[in-house]
């Protein structure tokens, strides 16, 4: 059976529309989705950009992490110093073959363009073990010149080729056709990249790996061929033509909404991990007032809320402010997390979290149902998984996770973080919100929350 690799490019994404905290999320979440490959732009801001790849390094553990460079021999330097620490490492020597990308965009002729792609492949050699050639623009180039430029680059010592269908002009099988030329004449593995402009990526890229290619470059958003489309293709008609991928099939589709949401509000000018400026908070409360000066609070900010959920939201504020001082964006989400909600059938009594990069993350929690005590104690795949599998052992269920989301509430050390819950039972889906300056503790609240709209309806 063929392996087929998988590259996603998400995070090279044009005009800077994700922060720091979203690309790390995605990358995390990439990682997670057993991608091959995690491709990052060019380092354009020497210090932010080499501190986000090592940053990113720190944590990967399934993928290659594949930067940019080609433009410059600052651009070679740049990805060799962001990519010192990453245990995995890649350098994508990106330029454009076509002519009318090598005279308006790299301003290069011919002749010194091959020059430029054999030096450049050189300088990153030097450095790394896996350099990869990606020929921009390939499907509008001369075939004399994109036979030379690949040539020149495997002699150069390129690990890996990426042929690009940068203008969406081919249909699939005229691409399978231009790939199976190629692929024929070289000995490295060849890549594809194709546009998504016709709708038409995923399938000529297929295609391609029918006649030789061996890894597909993805995009969750569809800027290139769709993740979701190449995942469900390889899934679906892997048995058929002996195909296999290392894409966790299991958690694909809650990975690719995750994604997709962060991108979404990347696009719409609002964090994908909201926080609240100074401006935003009115007022501040602590521990030492009362119920009724609080109550006060919440009702301006439009809640009308009655005695039972008035002392629930006490009691959280409570919780909350022995930590830290409280403002309307702690109190919105206090209310969120504990008023207008079903009684609860299990509460939270106290939880211990093991983690570490030497140790599989472990959780034991202990609720309460009733007068009756229950302990379960598991391992997961990192400390949240490992909480929501203690709570499945004590209430003797698995729910189908359906969505999983984290927010901060506010901004500085002490920032209180917000957890979105969403779990499936009988078709519908039951949401859970859980707030806490441990992010840990509000996603145990938040799928503890939704758990009891669950047993309270069936019950």
């Amino acid at each position: 059976m063929k392996q087929i690799k998988v590259a996603d490019t998400t995070l090279c994404a044009e005009n800077g529309v994700f922060g720091f905290k979203e690309k790390l999320e995605i990358a995390r979440q990439l990682d997670k989705l057993c991608v091959d490959t995690i491709e990052l732009p060019e380092i354009e801001n020497a210090k932010a950009d080499c501190l986000f790849v090592r940053t990113v390094a720190s944590f990967v553990k399934n993928s290659v992490i594949s930067v940019a460079a080609g433009s410059s021999k600052e651009s070679v330097s740049n990805a060799i110093s962001a990519l010192t620490t990453a245990k995995n490492a890649r350098i994508r020597i990106e330029v454009p073959v076509s002519p009318v990308g090598m005279e308006y965009i790299a301003k290069k002729k011919p002749d010194p363009m091959l020059a430029w792609i054999e030096e450049a492949i050189r300088l990153a050699k030097e450095a790394v073990d896996d350099v990869e050639f990606c020929a921009v623009d390939a499907t509008r180039s001369e075939e004399d010149f994109l036979s030379k430029a690949i040539a020149v680059a495997v002699n150069a010592g390129a690990t890996a080729v990426a042929v690009c269908d940068s203008a969406a002009e081919m249909l699939p099988d005229d691409f399978a056709g231009f790939v199976k030329k190629i692929s024929e004449g070289i000995s490295v593995p060849v890549s594809v990249r194709c546009d998504n402009a016709n709708g038409l990526a995923a399938a000529a890229s297929i295609l391609a790996i029918r006649a030789g290619a061996s890894c597909i470059k993805t995009d969750v958003s569809g800027v290139y061929a769709p993740m979701s489309d190449v995942a469900s293709m390889l899934k679906n008609c892997g048995n058929r033509y002996s195909y296999s991928a290392r894409i966790n099939q299991t958690e694909l589709f809650r990975i690719l909404k995750q994604i997709s949401w962060i991108a979404n509000n990347a696009k719409d000018e609002k964090s994908a991990m909201t926080v609240a400026t100074k401006e935003d908070i009115e007022s501040f409360l602590n521990e030492s007032d009362d119920q009724t000066t609080v109550i006060s609070a919440v009702a301006k900010l439009g809640y009308d809320l009655s005695e039972e959920d008035q002392k629930r939201v006490y009691e959280e504020f409570l919780r909350v402010a022995a930590k830290k001082t409280v403002g309307s964006k702690e109190l919105d989400a206090i209310v969120a997390s504990v008023a207008l909600q079903v009684p609860a059938t299990f509460k939270l009594a106290n939880y211990v979290i093991n983690n570490g990069n030497i140790i599989s993350a472990s959780a034991q929690i202990t609720l309460e149902k009733g007068e009756s005590i229950l302990q379960g104690v598991c391992i997961g795949d990192g400390p949240v998984d490992a909480a929501f599998r203690a709570i499945d052992q004590i209430i003797g269920h698995h729910y189908e996770l359906d969505d999983f989301q984290i927010q901060s509430v506010t901004e500085g050390k002490e920032a209180m973080g917000s957890a979105l819950v969403k779990l499936r039972a009988g078709g519908k889906v039951y949401s859970g919100n859980g707030i806490s300056t441990d992010i840990i503790g509000a996603s145990i609240r938040a799928y503890l929350n939704a758990v009891n709209k669950i047993v309270y309806e069936e019950a």
